[in-house]
């Protein structure tokens, strides 16, 4: 009786290690378009996204770890940790807009990606790069060149890329908040479907 019990306690710590060594994490670096500004957290493109991942793919598991008004040097600032912490073997890399806003060095943001993406690299995660645009009266050679930074930086690592994340959002008043910048709750499904498409094959890369 003791052996067959004994047995038992051996299989299910099995099981358990095997759960655990199959299990991935995903991390979303992003800004407020990523952590559902003025919105329920559930309402926010990553939780929906949560939700369906949850019945396709229950083996992983979502970090969110977006703050509203994050620029790309206080992501790099935090990165190493959030890597270290949770070994992600996938990461979401939505940011920059907050600088360009700011009217920073379209240099500095570059950098400042570049070292995560190499991090990211270096610690073995999968990395989508979400690219976004600015408001055209920030002038035309300024937001063409922030909007090619995401392009240059896909191609060069080679890495899955989504030119606008808010593609059919942005210009649409019915999808957007009062502020013009940020999707409402009827915008972030739209959102998730500009990001699925590319995002879905990478996590089937690793399967």
């Amino acid at each position: 009786m003791f052996l067959k019990r004994q047995y038992w306690f051996v299989l299910l710590i099995s099981l358990f290690m095997s759960n655990l060594a199959s299990a991935s994490t995903l991390l979303v670096m992003g800004d407020s378009l990523s952590a559902a500004y003025n919105l329920r957290p559930e309402l926010g493109w990553v939780s929906l996204l949560e939700n369906q991942l949850s019945e396709s793919h229950p083996e992983i598991t979502i970090v969110n770890a977006s703050v509203s008004g994050e620029t790309t040097q206080g992501g790099l600032s935090r990165f190493k940790q959030l890597l270290s912490e949770h070994k992600p073997s996938w990461v979401i890399i939505e940011l920059g807009a907050n600088d360009a806003l700011r009217g920073y060095p379209l240099t500095q943001t570059k950098n400042n990606l570049e070292s995560m993406i190499e991090q990211a690299h270096q610690a073995d995660a999968k990395v989508l790069l979400l690219g976004n645009q600015i408001p055209k009266n920030y002038g035309k050679r300024y937001t063409e060149m922030f909007f090619n930074l995401y392009k240059e930086l896909a191609e060069e690592y080679e890495l899955a890329y989504v030119p606008f994340m808010l593609k059919g959002v942005a210009l649409n008043k019915a999808l957007m908040q009062a502020d013009g910048l940020h999707p409402n709750k009827e915008g972030q499904p739209v959102v998730l479907q500009n990001i699925k498409p590319v995002l879905l094959p990478l996590l089937e890369e690793s399967k």
